[in-house]
């Protein structure tokens, strides 16, 4: 199993919420392209061109990974070099079942991301606000054994007695709001079947993951959930999070946990943090620029001067 030199895809999800014919497919099947809510802000799905930073971010501090996938809903960046043989764009249609599309819902696509033709045995993930800052291995994903570190913060999720689920299940999943829900839901979910229960909050950057041990989470541990979760074109309560993957490699010894601090892992919300400020302080190897519901437009103007500071090079992937 411990190849320190196996090969290592990375996968991004992406969508241009920009687009006028992706806003009129949405329009059409869920009849709002956004609103303020979390579950389905502008945030979610505006284009504030991170992916062309991502990219730079990847070719110059891990340029050994091998296969770069982006994964679209029939649209490509006009940017994108496709002809680059380390780059490859996959539709939703190529690994998602037909009764789950349209989708507009990142935690059901990232359900299929082992589908992908020719991924690797190992893959890192990541969407595309997230970044490295800094230059990293791939023993900083994998350690000798060829099983991969599962970040954590040390944020702890409280546990619920089970009687107490149905009189929550509304109340505190409002209260905590829906991502924080699908969290402690997953690692509930985990406890359930495996016996103990991880509380620590996932990293919120760019994860590692065995592709065998994605495919059975799916295809068998929490095929009941995946099955249910798949018909829900949006962001949904009760949908069960890919963080449960993270903890069942753990729970069955194939994951090493690692808790983390902003030094090695940043999550920098753009309605709130001094950008470059924050990157100084902490100096992470890895940072997510972290658009949501409190985002606003004169935020976002920020974003792409920010990131064209830091990455002002072109990289191949480009044309």
């Amino acid at each position: 199993m411990g190849n320190q030199h196996a090969e290592i895809d990375l996968i991004y999800l992406w969508v241009d919420g920009n687009d006028p014919k992706w806003q009129a497919k949405k329009r059409a099947f869920t009849g709002v392209v956004s609103d303020n809510s979390e579950t389905n802000n502008k945030g979610r799905y505006v284009n504030n061109d991170e992916l062309r930073y991502a990219l730079r971010s990847a070719e110059i501090h891990a340029p050994w990974i091998r296969k770069i996938f982006v994964i679209t809903d029939d649209q490509q960046p006009e940017w994108l070099n496709t002809q680059h043989p380390r780059i490859q764009v996959v539709d939703h249609k190529d690994i998602m079942p037909p009764e789950a599309l349209p989708c507009f819902n990142s935690t059901v696509i990232e359900y299929f991301l082992y589908r992908i033709p020719g991924l690797s045995d190992r893959f890192l993930f990541a969407n595309d606000d997230m970044f490295f800052n800094a230059d990293v291995t791939p023993d900083f994903f994998f350690e000798k054994d060829g099983y991969p570190i599962v970040r954590l913060k040390r944020k702890l999720f409280g546990r619920w007695h089970p009687r107490l689920t149905a009189f929550f299940k509304g109340l505190v999943g409002k209260k905590l709001g829906q991502y924080a829900q699908k969290l402690a839901d997953s690692a509930r979910a985990v406890e359930k079947k495996f016996g103990t229960y991880y509380s620590g909050v996932p990293h919120h950057n760019i994860d590692a993951f065995l592709t065998s041990d994605y495919r059975s989470a799916v295809e068998e541990v929490f095929a009941d959930r995946v099955r249910t979760s798949q018909f829900h074109h949006v962001r949904t309560f009760g949908d069960i999070h890919r963080s449960a993957f993270g903890y069942y490699a753990l729970a069955i010894g194939h994951g090493h946990l690692k808790y983390v601090d902003r030094r090695e892992a940043s999550r920098i919300l753009v309605y709130k943090h001094d950008f470059m400020a924050y990157l100084e302080r902490y100096a992470p190897k890895l940072f997510c620029l972290n658009d949501n519901q409190r985002v606003t437009d004169d935020d976002r103007k920020k974003i792409r001067p920010f990131l064209e500071t830091l990455f002002p090079l072109r990289s191949s992937f480009e044309k």
